[in-house]
């Protein structure tokens, strides 16, 4: 990996979960391109993280990785510990009548689902967003006109010193698929605060959801979910579809047919391949529109 100095064996502290050298990216992301994790730790429980960050260089840099849904790996890989949150941080709980505690590393489709068995509406359209739930609070994920900062109470973080603090949905500084949560916190759990509702109208409503996203979107390719964020008054698919760019081609990579904020891996591309597809779609949407497209998919790691 360019310009990345190797971390030995010995700088990293004992764990309780898995711990990987150079572990390949591609298999665990959407779009299957990509280099290498120069570390990647997956905790056995949240007193494991924080102990591993608490004890590690804090001059390691650390990244969380969830479904690897809205994300490109650069094909130089990843520098420092990219941390995986798997079935331990995968728990919904019940708490009251419309609140269930959420693991970051549990899915939309989990946590929504176990909101509708309880007669808790107004989280369907988790449904719809590919992600976990440490990704929507990072992100404000949302989809369907809904968006986490409308159901999230607080969550617990892990700092990159191994702090772990909860923080309020206030401290998050929400803003349209933002927060300024710290780049290596990691998200470990949020609570998401609903509706009471009726499970067979909860059930409709995430039905329709799934019958319009299926419609619209290219769901069965190797793709990252919406490449670009909405400027304020347009959407982004439509300034692409105008500037030219539905179908567009470079290397392995393509514009969705179907959807155009969608970026595809039609089999082989690099991810570098990829960005620069989108790169050269926001050039020719600033040519045709004169609006900076803003990505809405991270692109982290090192370039080849």
């Amino acid at each position: 990996m360019t310009g990345i100095a190797p971390l030995p064996e010995e700088a990293m502290p004992a764990v309780r979960g898995t711990l990987k050298a150079q572990a390949p990216l591609a298999p665990l992301v959407w779009f299957k391109a990509g280099g290498a994790a120069q570390w990647l730790f997956e905790p056995k429980d949240a007193e494991d993280l924080a102990d591993f960050l608490r004890l590690s260089d804090p001059s390691i840099p650390v990244m969380a990785l969830g479904l690897g849904s809205n994300l490109i790996v650069r094909d130089g890989g990843v520098p420092g510990v990219v941390v995986r949150l798997g079935k331990p941080f995968a728990k919904v709980e019940q708490m009251d009548a419309v609140t269930l505690r959420c693991g970051g590393g549990a899915s939309g489709i989990l946590v929504s689902s176990t909101a509708r068995d309880a007669g808790i509406g107004g989280l369907e359209f988790l449904r719809s967003i590919p992600g976990t739930v440490g990704g929507f609070v990072r992100m404000n994920g949302g989809a369907y006109g809904r968006e986490t900062c409308d159901i999230l109470v607080e969550c617990e973080v892990v700092l990159r010193s191994g702090e772990r603090v909860t923080l309020p949905l206030d401290a998050l500084g929400y803003t349209y698929r933002h927060s300024t949560l710290p780049e290596d916190a990691v998200v470990v759990s949020a609570l998401f605060r609903g509706v009471s509702g009726e499970p067979a109208a909860i059930q409709a409503e995430m039905d329709r959801i799934a019958a319009a996203r299926e419609e619209s979107q290219p769901l069965r390719s190797k793709t990252g979910g919406s490449t670009f964020k909405n400027p304020a008054g347009h959407k982004a698919w439509a300034l692409v579809d105008e500037a030219g760019c539905r179908g567009l081609k470079l290397g392995g990579a393509q514009i969705s047919e179907k959807h155009t904020n969608f970026l595809l891996n039609l089999g082989d591309a690099t991810s570098a391949d990829i960005e620069a597809l989108g790169e050269e779609v926001r050039r020719r949407v600033r040519e045709k529109s004169g609006i900076e497209l803003e990505w809405e998919i991270q692109r982290v790691g090192e370039k080849k």
